[in-house]
């Protein structure tokens, strides 16, 4: 499963840095598929190809966010999900409308760092 920031988010900014995949934005930020990994490029589900660097639409506008389809939780990386690890409020948590095998999070690292 992926992990999700809570409404309940002080916006302080501890976990941004922490993620490996830059997967994890400011409140009102644009993200890309490209920052903080080698992608170039990425062809979504129903095979639309995006370029790595297009700015897209953040996922929220109040408060830090994760891009699902950037986190890994860490698999690969660190034994645990280094926002929750870091997060003051206890706010990264899993997110249960993703749920991801160990294998399929470590393909989509392997993907993300063309490993």
């Amino acid at each position: 499963m992926a992990i999700m920031i809570t409404d309940e988010c002080i916006n302080c900014g501890a976990c941004e840095p922490e993620c490996p995949n830059t997967a994890i934005y400011e409140g009102g930020v644009e993200w890309t598929w490209g920052g903080g990994t080698s992608l170039n490029e990425v062809t979504l589900e129903d095979g639309t190809v995006v370029d790595g660097n297009e700015k897209q639409d953040p996922v929220s506008d109040e408060f830090y966010y994760i891009v699902t389809d950037k986190c890994t939780e860490c698999n690969g990386f660190h034994e645990e999900p280094q926002c929750a690890a870091v997060c003051p409020v206890d706010c990264c948590v899993d997110d249960p409308d993703h749920r991801e095998s160990e294998e399929a999070l470590l393909a989509k690292k392997a993907m993300m760092h063309g490993e």
